[in-house]
């Protein structure tokens, strides 16, 4: 791949309601067109200049999901589809927006996030391959929860497993469940089994705080004969990952359980 790397992008989410309601401001300004994120401290004097920061990319709190996933992991995804390796994670604050933009939500359809769209963009490129294509998409999903593997597709999603790694395959988890799948609808069908078992919470600063690192990952081979190479199979991988939140004990109020994750988490 010719533009293979490790890319950074920021989105800005708009002011919550309750933000509004005690008076807050943004601080922060997201220039699309320069890729520039301006941050202002509200508690400073004129003296202190506002600081901008220069990512890969970034978006505006009015930002689209489908603009997101078109400019951020469309490119990836079609990477996996021709056999490489690719992940996509959401990282910061707890309440910042994280799996808003990595599931979002099912109706409307343009408030879907980018795993939704990932299996689109999958299915979509499957239903229109050459007769001499053969696809198969596996699906799996786990979380990592106070430093424990769990299944979240398993019947004991509680169980804790084990991370092995061995020649052929490399790091990989021991017994984690791993379904076919042949359409855009059973694979969210799989997310969705999944999230229920999910571990959330509340805390002071989000209501349906994720108290884990949730991976979904998807394998997609490809058999295919042509006249250079014969009959011949290729495989990428797709990791689409939503981190817990990290976050600050005096403003999420987190005590007990809720405290233990949290030293987890960060």
């Amino acid at each position: 791949m010719a533009d293979e790397s490790v890319k950074v992008v920021v989105r800005v989410r708009p002011l919550s309601r309750k933000e509004t309601q005690d008076g807050h401001v943004a601080s922060t300004v997201a220039d699309e067109e320069r890729g520039t994120i301006t941050c202002t401290n509200p508690k400073s004097d004129l003296m202190d200049p506002p600081k901008s920061f220069t990512f890969d990319a970034v978006f505006a709190a009015d930002c689209k999901q489908k603009s997101i996933y078109d400019k951020c992991a469309a490119t990836v995804v079609e990477a996996v589809l021709n056999g490489y390796n690719g992940t996509i994670f959401a990282y910061g604050q707890t309440g910042a927006g994280k799996t808003f933009t990595m599931e979002g939500m099912v109706d409307p359809p343009e408030l879907r996030g980018i795993i939704p769209n990932a299996f689109q963009h999958i299915f979509d490129k499957v239903a229109v391959a050459d007769e001499l294509q053969h696809f198969l998409v596996r699906a799996s999903y786990l979380e990592i929860y106070n430093e424990e593997i769990r299944d979240l597709l398993s019947k004991e999603p509680k169980n804790r497993l084990d991370l092995k790694e061995n020649v052929d395959s490399g790091v990989y988890v021991k017994d984690l469940t791993s379904f076919v799948v042949k359409s855009s609808h059973e694979i969210d069908q799989v997310m969705q089994a999944g999230k229920k078992n999910r571990s959330v919470g509340a805390t002071l600063m989000n209501a349906g705080s994720s108290r884990s690192h949730a991976i979904f990952t998807i394998i997609v081979e490809c058999a295919e004969t042509d006249e250079k190479r014969g009959e011949h199979i290729h495989v990428g991988k797709l990791n689409l990952v939503d981190l817990a939140g990290s976050e600050r004990q005096a403003k999420t109020g987190a005590t007990g359980e809720r405290l233990k994750e949290a030293t987890k988490i960060n």
